[in-house]
């Protein structure tokens, strides 16, 4: 495939195009909804072929940009922000430090949200949670089932009012089931630690701290929650 290299990077005539296809829709003024031109007309005022034209369009259409609907054409959607990495992040695919940069993003999200997770929460939520924490299925040394760790932290995000964070906890949560299976054996010594020295914080006692409308308490209490991957992810670099 042609292709022009421009400061090291190597741009195929398919990124060209698609460059030129998103220019091209944004000069248009189109808006969620609106109907796109049809691929003859699109490749006309591109001045491309429409072969390329096609897979510069599947790609917009597999971010979830154009959508192709029967009898209508193409129209223009909202896509989703992280759509395309809800595509390519893979835990089993993806270097340790990658999966360490995505567990500690996790874990900075978690602990800057804690003021609209504060300035959101209802009594609702708090007996959801509260249900959950209940039905939650808790191993040896604080150790969750996968599923009752999603459905938690589901919750938080949920309650933060931010759709953005919440679609992150679908991404994130097969990272965190692969880091706790793969590196089982260097996290257990960690959470044994700090058992003995109670530093354990479990999702119950998170809880407490929302009960009580305690901000600053909830803030030290989730950085504790999260200390053993801090604690492996330090002990890796």
């Amino acid at each position: 495939m042609d292709s022009l290299k421009l400061h090291s990077q190597t741009f195929t005539l398919v990124d060209q195009v698609e460059d030129k296809l998103l220019n091209y829709l944004k000069e248009k003024d189109l808006r969620t909804g609106d109907p796109i031109p049809n691929e003859l007309e699109l490749a006309a005022a591109l001045g491309v072929a429409r072969s390329v034209l096609r897979e510069a369009l599947s790609r917009l259409k597999m971010m979830g940009m154009i959508e192709s609907r029967t009898r209508r054409g193409m129209i223009l959607r909202e896509p989703s922000i992280l759509g395309g990495m809800k595509r390519v992040v893979d835990p089993r695919i993806l270097s340790e430090e990658a999966l360490f940069d995505i567990l500690g993003f996790r874990i900075a999200l978690e602990i800057g949200m804690c003021s609209d997770l504060f300035r959101n929460i209802t009594p609702e939520d708090i007996a959801e949670l509260e249900e959950i924490v209940k039905m939650g299925i808790v191993f040896e040394n604080n150790e969750y089932a996968p599923v009752s760790e999603f459905r938690f932290h589901a919750k938080l995000y949920e309650i933060t009012g931010n759709k953005t964070i919440s679609e992150f906890q679908e991404i994130i949560h097969p990272v965190m089931v692969f880091v706790k299976n793969k590196f089982k054996d260097l996290l257990e010594p960690i959470n044994i630690e700090m058992k003995e020295k109670d530093q354990i914080v479990t999702h119950a006692d998170l809880l407490e701290y929302l009960k009580k409308k305690d901000e600053t308490g909830y803030r030290k209490a989730i950085e504790l929650h999260f200390e053993v991957y801090k604690r492996f992810m330090n002990s890796k670099t």
